[in-house]
């Protein structure tokens, strides 16, 4: 009896030990799994992918200049990525970096417009691909930047009636300006004579006005709408490569022939 007495009273301290060893088990289980629960509420806690794209911003430190060491800035370019590095620069030099994308944009478009219009035996013409490029540095990247940021300031909203109203005035007022500026700045560089300038404008603006009617709104709706602002002459100029292959076919329209007396 005594014996059996003494393996139960063994079996019980076997049996408080083991219960001592859970305890600790159980709880690290518990604090695994709040963890991992955390976790996943904070991934899924922002969806939207514009505020995905502040996971590309870099610090300033990185990217103090554009002229600094090409072993720092490679260094750099590996630590964040192309895209990284492209918001990054836009950060810190945003009219160049504007303007630079824009220019590439024009001549890869006006490549593509030579390539679907000439035949095979004919050569680029790389004058012609030059002041697409020029045209883009210097004229539409830094428009497009002011104009963007004035939109911002007039109609910070992002509402409904918001983005209409900045289509509107895209529609209205720089679409039409801009178009203007980049057909007689061509003409003029092709060595066209003010008169010829005003014949190619009659002939060739409507269609073109019209062209953009059709193209623009929807684009213009997307950028206004989703896209952060310093953004958005980056989104713009994406939608503009297909209308300027567009555009630069018909600014390499033969010149109308004026009527003479």
């Amino acid at each position: 009896m005594s014996g059996s007495l003494r393996r139960f009273g063994s079996i019980s301290r076997l049996l408080q030990k083991q219960s001592d060893l859970t305890g600790p088990i159980n709880r690290i289980h518990s604090f695994l799994r709040n963890q991992t629960q955390a976790q996943t509420r904070e991934y899924f806690r922002f969806p939207s992918v514009v505020k995905k794209v502040r996971e590309y911003e870099i610090p300033h430190s990185l990217l103090t200049s554009p002229f600094s060491s090409s072993s720092s800035s490679a260094a750099s370019f590996g630590k964040v990525g192309f895209v990284g590095w492209y918001l990054g620069m836009v950060k810190s030099w945003p009219v160049l970096t504007k303007s630079v994308t824009s220019s590439a944009i024009y001549i890869a478009a006006d490549l593509s417009s030579q390539t679907i219009s000439m035949s095979l035996a004919d050569p680029y013409d790389l004058v012609r691909m030059s002041r697409m490029a020029g045209y883009g540095l210097l004229i539409l990247g830094p428009s497009l930047h002011f104009w963007f940021n004035l939109m911002s300031k007039l109609f910070p909203k992002r509402d409904l009636i918001t983005t209409f109203k900045k289509m509107a005035m895209g529609q209205l007022i720089f679409g039409p300006v801009m178009t203007v500026v980049f057909f007689s700045l061509n003409a003029r560089l092709q060595g066209e004579s003010s008169e010829e300038i005003v014949s190619r404008l009659k002939r060739d603006l409507l269609p073109t006005m019209l062209s953009g009617v059709m193209y623009w709104p929807f684009c213009d709706f997307i950028t206004f709408r989703f896209i952060p602002v310093h953004l958005q002459p980056l989104v713009s100029n994406s939608f503009s490569y297909l209308w300027t292959v567009y555009m630069t076919y018909m600014a390499s329209l033969e010149k109308p022939v004026s009527a003479t007396c």
